[in-house]
């Protein structure tokens, strides 16, 4: 059970109308979830933190977001449940953001469905770039052409993409971080498609320039 200490620090945080209000309780309470994880027991606070990216003031969800980005790979399972468990997309996209740049290999399937998921607005096509990125920052890390010849194939995939040249951006940027020779070489085919034909449906001078410097850096 939460002592009142804790709990007073989470209610602050819940309250809270300032940054500067909760970094004390947030720094105490990223220590007591490190301590829940080493001694294996469930993570009550890890989960309540989570609860606090529901906070209405935008300064306040960016630094919960950090401390539990800060908690690397402790926070990963915890945060999968949330996504799995939450409705609202806003908040879905914290959940992907902080597991993108964790970069921890058990959010792979995850960001590989979201990136081939069909978009209905503008929240959910933000969700998907996530994703895109996130793939490169771990995919960068353990580059297997066996275990993750999937992940790559997806990314692969939004490259060529027509209807979002941001997911493509994104794709691109991934592959160049990945850099096994399947994503540079699929790297140059698009920007020789590109290049063939210009003005195509599909087709962004953004996305081709972005390839261009990716493939000369």
């Amino acid at each position: 059970m939460l002592s009142m200490t804790l709990t007073q620090q989470l209610e602050l945080i819940q309250t809270a109308t300032s940054v500067e209000a909760i970094a004390p309780a947030l720094q105490a309470l990223v220590e007591e979830s490190r301590l829940e994880c080493l001694g294996d027991r469930p993570p009550f606070v890890l989960t309540a933190m989570i609860q606090r990216l529901k906070h209405p003031r935008g300064a306040i969800v960016e630094r919960v977001s950090d401390a539990l980005e800060q908690l690397g790979s402790d926070a990963v399972v915890p945060l999968l449940r949330a996504f799995e468990d939450c409705q609202d997309q806003g908040i879905q996209a914290r959940l992907v953001q902080i597991l993108a740049k964790i970069g921890d290999e058990r959010a792979l399937g995850l960001f590989v469905d979201l990136v081939g998921a069909e978009i209905a607005n503008h929240c959910q096509g933000n969700v998907r770039r996530i994703a895109a990125r996130g793939l490169g920052k771990i995919l960068r890390s353990h580059p297997s052409p066996t275990q993750h010849q999937g992940a790559i194939n997806r990314l692969i995939w939004a490259v060529q993409n027509p209807e979002d040249w941001a997911l493509r951006y994104a794709a691109a940027l991934s592959l160049a971080e990945i850099a096994t020779d399947d994503t540079i070489q699929a790297l140059k085919t698009v920007l020789q498609q590109e290049q063939e034909h210009p003005g195509s449906s599909g087709c962004d001078p953004i996305v081709q320039q972005r390839i261009e410097r990716l493939l000369l850096a």
